[in-house]
């Protein structure tokens, strides 16, 4: 059975920093690709990064420099480091996997995390 179970979401002040995790099983880690969402309420759930088995990857426009993708293949765990933070930074971050790589299209994962909650306001 496929888990994925995010954390290190909460309040931080714009320009502050936070680093997610989601932690999964081993079989999906090495092989599938994998991905950061985030959604606000009302609004369709946003693509940022994605990362596939090979480690090549992408990043949203609207992360890009200030937001990094790792993997710990040891720990099981997809990080990302999100620095210089914004209060449109704001939402509920979700890390997604599937067996082949779908970019940005929210509907190409088939494996979702809970999610973990980022807020960003002084």
């Amino acid at each position: 059975q496929v888990q994925l179970v995010e954390s290190g979401g909460g309040s931080v002040q714009p320009g502050g920093s936070l680093r997610l995790s989601c932690a999964h099983s081993t079989t999906i880690f090495s092989t599938y690709c994998l991905a950061w969402f985030r959604q606000v309420p009302g609004k369709a759930r946003e693509g940022i990064v994605y990362i596939d088995s090979d480690g090549t990857g992408d990043y949203a426009d609207s992360v890009k420099g200030r937001f990094t993708v790792s993997k710990d293949n040891t720990k099981h765990t997809l990080y990302l480091q999100m620095n210089s933070l914004k209060p449109e930074d704001t939402a509920m971050y979700y890390c997604a996997a599937a067996p082949v790589c779908g970019g940005y299209d929210s509907n190409a994962y088939s494996y979702w995390g809970q999610g973990t909650q980022v807020t960003v306001s002084s």
